[in-house]
């Protein structure tokens, strides 16, 4: 052996010159590479690996001289050793052109978006790395819609559901362009608005579509073709060399002695009609269902024969098909075959759909069920018809199944040596259940798959039905036919879902209530918790489809949006603070579309009474939609973690008030459908929840901007959503009546409660509504209240502070959201009840006659005058006035209770008239519609409001010399005018807000959790199932059925028992 030189060195260098292979250098890690999952864990030249001898499959050759040039992090240099291409090419050597192709296959994935898949030259903008870390503009971008990942992988794990913690160099691209960093910061790191489609990223091929993409020589794209580095023949194509005098080294490799060169053995090539028969039978799948032609013995015509073939398949024709071209097909066959390849003839390439094909003539039929075939059976050599071939091989398999039964059971018989018995199959366990059935399980899927549709849940109940049936356990089959039809025992999804709501049961008090139901009736009464989930999908927003036209700005187009953060869609800046508050909300536009599928039945009863043709209402829809906001107070629980957030809530909320439409022959629009109950907590359906002050106007500002600006885009377009089957589309028009004084001010930006200026619906300051308390007109309005905060804010004139608010009357701040000028009747009561148990204390203390009394003496009044009630009309004191405390000390029988504690008959009688003219003219306000329910107190309401002005002015000017509250200020002033506008006030009220407040406490104790923002995201679901419409009428149709659910459970205890109370059961 020569002896070892620098250039030879390593472990190679103990290898005979025999062995030496001019590839062999590199041949072998070659095939490792392609065996490793990740290129960046193969070793390095210098690494061994213990375990194994230093032979050729072992160890890379040492390189002697290393190019210190080469960068250390290119994955192919550490793949052939850290060397170059000039280093490593000597005499007789080459550079493996494999290493070549994937050097350029990664150098195209390093062009292009791991995400979209897009070149990341065309598009605009840096480019992200996939593994690396947030920036500071998009952690500050994130946090501000409540995401808290830190790194990339995290984030489009969220967004895009795709998981890139396990990529490589070698196989996915290791950036993603600035349009998938845009979508995933809008969807704040939690969902995507817009569709992203992520191409599948697979290794390096033959066939590689980065590296040679596939073009027809007849597709002229325009543009100059560019080189593609040269390389190898696909591995399918390489011609295969005989290795039969091969020396094997260990297990895995073969090596060729030199000089020993053969010609190469190609591979046969199989037929284009032999390809064709293997790609339809991997299509249809019909071998086994399908008869041969070759069954026809007899020597017809090939031509015959070939027109009672399937031209799919190349079987005989079963349940043949015509195509409109007049081709003939099995119908599975072709409906698979469209299936896969596309909706054309597969012989004339004409188009030809499942649903176009058509039988044959009968004529044609009988022919082809009259072909004689000839039986495959050996034993049995009769020609049998077409028609008759399936039961005659039927009868075949019975003798045989009856045979192998018989000698099955004699030789049980005669081997059987007093083994284990076999057990039954319910004392199996469910695996051996499944391993004991799997072939019946087996021929159970195929028949449902082929005669069913795959339903094979009803093939399975069927077939037990019948044998309940075959058995005479009629009963038992009643019962199980009953519920295969939607009509059992059990109560429906729907059902248990709004008895869950409405009893606000917990999921664990649930399952608990339905395990014991089950357990003492031994039938499944109440449903499962999973198919309430799947019940409630239905009546949640975002299942149904709609189009908006023309689209709504700045709204996506998706339909199927849930419940999403309520910063979501919020148009704010990289330098604003992050709010710390938790808030959800639905989209806007999806929870309206909810709504009105929640009210269809509604709304097609009513054209129906109306006498208007269904199919020709299909346009002019119009939705009035009542918007509420206000603040729930102190909200906080003990339990619960997250964030330091305030313990103050927040809910907006809106209520479908009317659907009219306008027919096509008629002016006028007609009413067919009018909420029955504007003011109940049953029809104001949440939209968003916070945890937020509501005097916080600025956090209030930024999670209400984004509903203002869905409302505004709704605004100007149509919705087009399917009613009753048909398509027709709905304009909406919003008013923001809900509002209590202090909402209504901050959100049109006008000054405190306190103020000079009084009221939010005029300009009037409080002097001057003191000294005319009826003369006033509605003259503020949304763009009045702008244009007003622009001059405050810029001031033209340059005017003093005092002169500046003289002229913009009280505007201090921008306002965000328009509202409807009105007055709230539920809080307008309450201000004027506060405002009567002032009057009392003043009258029980004769404070007519003095001029300043001390607290102490007001605190005793306030005392006297609480007893009174307390012990009269079992009125018990409270802190803050509320609407029922205001609805009872707003009476008559009040007023004699605490004139008794007034020494003066004089003013006795004042406040027995005040009182009088007060309860006249509070119909007025509080009536739904008050030219009906009270037109006398309508028509009289100018009199008596100048009349009671007159008292307070006159009898109690001590209190109402020089100021008035806002409250009476609007009653006494703007109720006539409001009334005349609107038709109502009563009917605008918040109360169905105010009411709702209960529900939240109740459902949050209902869905407790340690995280808030969970919490808050089951409250808003549970509030909005609970104003659902559809589980109100179950509700309804169920309220008296406490007796059937009892009888159900107990029939025995409650055969004779007629006189059971109808009470719903609490369970």
């Amino acid at each position: 052996m020569e002896a070892e030189s620098p250039e030879t060195d390593g472990p190679r260098s103990l290898m005979p010159a025999e062995l030496c292979h001019p590839h062999s250098k590199y041949s072998q890690w070659k095939f490792k590479l392609f065996r490793v999952k990740s290129m960046e864990k193969a070793p390095l030249p210098s690494e061994t690996q213990p375990g194994k001898e230093l032979s050729l499959e072992v160890l890379l050759p040492a390189a002697s001289h290393t190019d210190q040039r080469a960068s250390p992090g290119s994955v192919m240099k550490m793949c052939i050793g850290g060397k170059s291409k000039e280093n490593v090419e000597g005499p007789g050597r080459r550079v493996d052109t494999k290493l070549l192709e994937m050097e350029a296959h990664m150098d195209h994935l390093r062009c292009l978006c791991r995400v979209c898949g897009r070149t990341l030259a065309k598009v605009k903008g840096p480019v992200h790395d996939v593994h690396g870390d947030l920036d500071e503009t998009s952690k500050f971008a994130l946090r501000k819609m409540g995401c808290k990942f830190t790194r990339w992988p995290e984030v489009i794990l969220k967004v895009f559901n795709l998981d890139v913690s396990e990529d490589t160099e070698a196989i996915n691209p290791l950036s993603f362009c600035h349009r998938c960093w845009t979508v995933a910061i809008r969807g704040g790191g939690f969902c995507s608005f817009t569709r992203t489609k992520v191409p599948e990223w697979k290794p390096h091929s033959s066939h590689c579509y980065l590296c040679s993409p596939r073009k027809t020589s007849f597709q002229r794209t325009g543009r100059k073709r560019r080189k593609v580095l040269p390389r190898t023949q696909g591995l399918v194509k390489r011609i295969r060399r005989d290795h039969g005098d091969s020396i094997v080294i260990g297990e895995k490799r073969a090596l060729r002695p030199f000089g020993d060169h053969r010609a190469p053995v190609h591979r046969v090539r199989r037929k284009l009609s032999v390809q064709r028969e293997q790609w339809v039978r991997n299509i249809t799948h019909c071998q086994n269902d399908h008869l041969s032609n070759k069954l026809i013995r007899e020597k017809l015509p090939v031509d015959f024969i070939n027109s009672f073939t399937c031209l799919v398949c190349d079987h005989l024709l079963s349940d043949p098909v015509q195509a409109p071209c007049g081709h003939l097909f099995c119908r599975s066959c072709i409906v698979k075959f469209t299936h896969v390849l596309g909706p054309h003839c597969p012989v004339c390439n004409l188009p030809c759909a499942p649903d176009n094909v058509k039988p044959p003539a009968k004529t044609f039929l009988s022919a082809l069920y009259s072909l004689p075939l000839h039986c495959p059976l050996e034993s049995c050599c009769k020609q049998v018809r077409l028609d008759s071939f399936k039961e005659h091989c039927l009868s075949h398999e019975r003798e045989e199944v009856a045979s192998q039964n018989s000698s099955e059971i004699d030789n049980y018989l005669l081997v059987n040596k007093g083994g284990r018995p076999r057990q039954h199959l319910l004392s199996l366990t469910r695996r051996a259940q499944k391993h004991r059935l799997k072939e019946v399980k087996n021929q159970v899927r195929i028949f449902a798959d082929k005669e069913e549709g795959g339903d094979l849940k009803s093939v399975c109940l069927t077939l037990f039905l019948l044998a309940l049936r075959s058995g005479n356990e009629h009963r038992q089959a009643d019962e199980l036919e009953a519920m295969m039809q939607g009509r059992g025992f059990g109560l429906s999804p729907a059902v248990c879902l709004a008895i869950r709501v409405n009893t606000f049961l917990s999921c664990s008090q649930y399952h608990k209530m339905y395990r014991t139901v089950k357990a003492t009736s031994g039938r499944q009464i109440f449903q499962p918790l999973h198919t309430l989930r799947a019940a409630e999908k239905e009546l949640l927003p975002g299942f149904h489809p709609f189009e908006w036209q023309p689209a709504l700005k700045n709204v996506s187009t998706t339909c199927s949006v849930g419940i999403i953060n309520g910063f979501a869609g919020c148009a704010s800046s990289v330098d604003d603070a992050l709010a710390d508050t938790i808030t959800r909300r639905f989209r806007y536009d999806v929870a309206l579309v909810s709504a009105l599928k929640d009210l269809e039945e509604d709304i097609m009863d009513g054209l129906r009474e109306n006498g208007l043709e269904d199919s020709a209402c299909t346009s002019g829809f119009s939705v009035m939609i009542k918007e509420c906001c206000d603040g729930m107070g102190d909200v906080s629980e003990k339990h619960g973690a997250g964030p330091a957030v305030p313990e103050k809530a927040v809910r907006y909320s809106f209520t479908i008030m009317s659907v009219s439409v306008l027919a096509e022959d008629e002016e006028e629009e007609v009413s067919i459908f009018t909420e029955p109950k504007p003011n109940s907590e049953l029809s104001c359906k949440p939209l968003c929840l916070m945890f937020v002050d509501e005097s916080d106007h600025e956090t209030l500002t930024a999670v209400l901007g984004p509903i203002v600006a869905e409302r505004n885009a709704m605004k100007e377009s149509r919705l087009i959503l399917s009613m009753g089957g048909l398509l027709r589309s709905f304009r909406f028009h919003f008013r923001g009546t809900g509002y209590d004084e202090k909402m209504v001010r901050e959100m049109e930006g006008l000054e405190a409660s306190g103020s000079s200026y009084v009221c939010t619906l005029c300009d009037a300051t409080r002097a001057e509504a003191s000294h005319n308390m009826v003369l006033h007109s509605i003259t503020r309005n949304h763009e009045e209240n702008l244009e007003r905060y622009e001059i405050w804010r810029t001031n033209p004139f340059s005017e003093s502070a005092d002169e500046l608010r003289d002229r913009v009357k009280g505007v201090s701040a921008k306002p965000f959201m328009e509202t409807h000028p009105t007055l709230d009747a539920l809080h307008c009561d309450i201000g004027n009840a506060t405002e009567f148990y002032k009057i009392f204390q003043d009258e029980i203390g004769e404070v007519y006659q003095k001029v300043n009394p001390s607290r102490e003496e007001r605190r005793s009044w306030r005392a006297a005058l609480d007893k009174q009630l307390r012990k009269r009309m079992k009125l018990k004191p409270v802190m803050r006035m509320n609407g029922n405390y205001a609805r009872r000390l707003m009476t008559q029988e009040a007023v004699e209770v605490v004139c008794e504690l007034v020494p003066s008959e004089e003013r006795r009688e004042a406040l027995r008239e005040l009182m009088r003219l007060y309860v006249q003219m509070k119909p007025v306000w509080r009536a739904t519609c008050p030219a009906k329910e009270c037109p006398d107190q309508l028509c009289r309401y100018s009199f008596n409001s100048q009349r009671f002005a007159d008292l307070l002015s006159s009898t109690f000017k001590y209190r109402y010399n020089g100021k008035i509250t806002n409250y009476l200020h609007k009653t006494l002033a703007h109720v006539p005018e409001i009334i005349e506008r609107d038709g109502s006030i009563g009917a605008w009220a918040s109360e169905g807000n105010e009411s709702a407040n209960k529900l939240f406490r109740r459902f949050r104790k209902m869905n407790a959790r340690q995280s808030k923002a969970f919490e808050l995201e089951d409250v808003l679901k549970h509030h909005w199932l609970y104003t659902s419409k559809y589980l109100q009428k179950f509700m309804e149709a169920h309220k008296d059925s406490a007796r059937a659910m009892q009888a159900t459970i107990d029939p025995v205890e409650n055969q004779d028992d007629e006189e059971m109370p109808l009470d719903v059961l609490d369970f």
